[in-house]
């Protein structure tokens, strides 16, 4: 059995054991340079035509990654206030953000315009209430295409049965909308679904999207969203997302639309979240009981569905690795096991009947591919505090970017009468 934390050098020259005891578990550790390499690949995507990519940052939205992403000349998605907040304190300018919300109150709005932010409609509604408060304003409307592409029902985000976006048949009514405040529509987006690890769906919502765009006259950017997926069964071979055919294929779409738009050709822009950050991250838990319950081997950790939701609600597989002594167990006897959490829920379970390394007390569990919608979804259910978060930076150490919550800060607003 192959190990991918020894073979990627996840850990740099640090030793995962003394991680574990020097900052505690459950933790998050990422790769510096595995995620700057995955930035550098979206940001390069296309390179024949005017193109930016934006950072989704609900994927991970650490600070220190925040900040890569910046460096890495990455724009950002962002799709509330809060992370607003936190990509100008990463040091993006108002022109480098855009706001995709969904369904929010006009002092969101508010709060966006008055930052000069590029806000994104999902609804006739919130066009409407956009132009109410802003009359005369650009503006972008998020469509819903009808095609939709993604490994869950729950990520995909567009087709006929999701909330997202305007449907085709609605475009003439918000222009209406549009005409009535005097705004100006100057970009449309659209986002089909998450983790496809096939391009084609996304190819072909792109040039159905192209379509869809003759429709419109004021576009500066035309923004084609994200969803490239990254191999989460690599201890398995699974391929890579190839990068470099997508591109390919990709700026063939662009070309017959840039043929009919020689002299007005928009900024073409995509959404990449997971693919940037997945794959450099990690997350170390410590195995604190092992039993048998009626027939089922369990393997009890620390890593509960409060500090990983994917598996419980996507039903996503993770790779497991068992670390012992600080390395990677990938020989000797095996068993078929159930790995779970800390958490008093029947769902709480990284895995189901993995075969895997026979686990002892005392072995660190390894989560690979965990620095997409990790730390991102956590919570502190049951009363646990957050994770910690460690970044092995390109010289090979660790560098703490997120303390371990800690009981008083998770208290801190309750009001006692």
């Amino acid at each position: 059995m192959r190990s991918y934390v020894e073979e990627s050098q996840l850990f740099g020259k640090e030793d995962p054991e003394e991680l574990a005891v020097r900052y505690g578990t459950p933790l998050y550790v990422y790769n510096e340079e595995i995620i700057r390499r995955h930035m550098k690949a979206v940001a390069g995507v296309i390179t024949k035509y005017p193109y930016r990519a934006n950072y989704s940052m609900k994927a991970n939205s650490n600070l220190s990654i925040l900040k890569m992403a910046r460096e890495e000349g990455l724009n950002a998605d962002a799709m509330s206030v809060g992370e607003i907040m936190l990509l100008l304190k990463a040091g993006f300018s108002s022109d480098r953000i855009f706001f995709v919300p969904n369904n929010v109150s006009e002092e969101e709005l508010q709060f966006a315009i008055g930052h000069g932010i590029m806000t994104s409609l999902d609804s006739l509604d919130q066009l409407d209430l956009f132009g109410s408060i802003n009359p005369g304003g650009k503006c972008s409307v998020r469509i819903n295409p009808g095609i939709g592409a993604g490994h869950h029902e729950k990520v995909v985000t567009a087709g006929r049965k999701t909330k997202f976006g305007i449907e085709e048949h609605d475009i003439d009514a918000a222009f209406d909308i549009a005409k009535k405040y005097g705004l100006h529509i100057t970009e449309i987006n659209q986002h089909v679904g998450s983790q496809y690890l096939d391009p084609q769906p996304f190819l072909d919502a792109a040039e159905n999207f192209l379509r869809i765009a003759e429709k419109f006259n004021e576009l500066e950017y035309i923004d084609f969203g994200g969803g490239y997926g990254i191999p989460y069964h690599k201890l398995e071979d699974e391929a890579q997302f190839d990068m470099e055919d997508f591109s390919k294929r990709f700026t063939e779409v662009l070309d017959s639309y840039a043929e009919k738009h020689p002299n007005d050709l928009p900024l073409f822009k995509s959404e990449p979240g997971r693919y940037c950050v997945a794959e450099g991250g990690v997350i170390l838990g410590r195995v604190h009981a092992v039993k048998q319950n009626y027939g089922i081997r369990y393997a009890g950790t620390d890593i509960g569905m409060n500090v990983l939701a994917r598996p419980t609600l996507y039903d996503s597989w993770h790779d497991l690795e068992i670390l012992r002594d600080g390395k990677a167990v990938t020989d000797g006897e095996r068993e078929n096991v159930y790995v779970t959490g800390n958490i008093c829920e029947s769902g709480d379970l990284l895995c189901k009947d993995r075969n895997l390394p026979v686990i002892h007390r005392g072995d660190l569990i390894c989560v690979l591919d965990a620095g997409a919608y990790g730390f991102s979804m956590s919570s502190s259910y049951n009363s646990r505090p957050r994770a910690a978060e460690v970044l092995i930076t390109k010289e090979g150490t660790a560098k703490l970017i997120r303390r371990r919550e800690t009981y008083e800060a998770m208290f801190a607003d309750l009001v006692d009468d």
